[in-house]
């Protein structure tokens, strides 16, 4: 079971259940995958809106491999999402909020509706 206040999260992910957590060699592999010399620039690249698929991929390869997975990034690119791109979005936001901490977010990593959407 994910304890998010290590960073922890749970994902599925292919059918099965799984833990992800941003270690700090984890993080260490974002910044190399990404060219960024810091945790700043790491944190700094997922302020804004826009993330590739390759980003996506970066970020959930490198949480399994940090919750403790033993896949090739060959089979984590193969791994399906329930519920599709929105599905792996999803993983990310939360895997990024128990890693970085965001204002606004719940203690399981999720964002409460805005007072216009509810």
């Amino acid at each position: 079971m994910a304890n998010l206040r290590r960073g922890e999260i749970e994902a599925t992910l292919g059918g099965q259940r799984h833990v992800l957590c941003l270690t700090l060699g984890a993080l260490a592999e974002l910044e190399q995958r990404f060219g960024e010399r810091d945790l700043v620039g790491i944190a700094k690249r997922f302020e804004g809106a826009s993330l590739s698929s390759r980003d996506l991929l970066a970020i959930i390869s490198c949480g399994l491999k940090g919750g403790g997975a033993t896949l090739s990034d060959d089979e984590i690119a193969s791994l399906q999402s329930d519920n599709g791109l929105a599905g792996y979005l999803n993983i990310a936001a939360r895997l990024l909020v128990a890693t970085f901490g965001m204002n606004g977010a719940t203690e399981d990593g999720h964002f409460p509706p805005k007072p216009q959407d509810a």
